[in-house]
């Protein structure tokens, strides 16, 4: 599991004092950065190979400015060509957001999925959720 504080900004807020909404997927993708350098190391944007397919969000509770949050990231499941990234905020000691990712290993020149290669694969497994299993 990967985990990273973040601290929220002001910025980030909503009218209602609460952090807004649109923030999360945010904050996610910026916590999934140890998944992407499993793939492209350097982060080259030339050299990505990686696309989201899909994006599932659930609000357990409200998420406050001024209090840190500490994002937790793991891997739920592994396929051939894609996997499930799960992702947890937390803040004071409570998970208040639960999210998944589908990421698929991508070949944007020939426009198609292709397999996620076996070194890579057995370190996405050392981070696996557990009660997983690779498929």
């Amino acid at each position: 599991m990967f985990e990273q504080q973040i601290t929220p900004r002001f910025s980030e807020t909503d009218a209602l004092g609460h952090i807004n909404n649109t923030v999360v997927p945010v904050w996610f993708e910026q916590a999934r950065r140890p998944v992407f350098e499993l793939f492209t190391p350097d982060l080259d944007h030339k050299k990505w190979c990686l696309i989201i397919a899909r994006i599932a969000i659930d609000f357990m509770g409200e998420l406050h400015y001024g209090t840190n949050v500490v994002v937790r990231t793991s891997i739920d499941t592994i396929g051939n060509s894609s996997f499930q990234v799960a992702q947890e905020i937390w803040q004071q000691d409570k998970v208040r957001v639960k999210g998944l990712a589908t990421l698929v290993h991508y070949d944007y020149q020939a426009q198609k999925s292709k397999p996620i290669p076996d070194q890579i694969r057995e370190q996405l497994a050392q981070h696996m959720t557990d009660g997983s299993s690779a498929e």
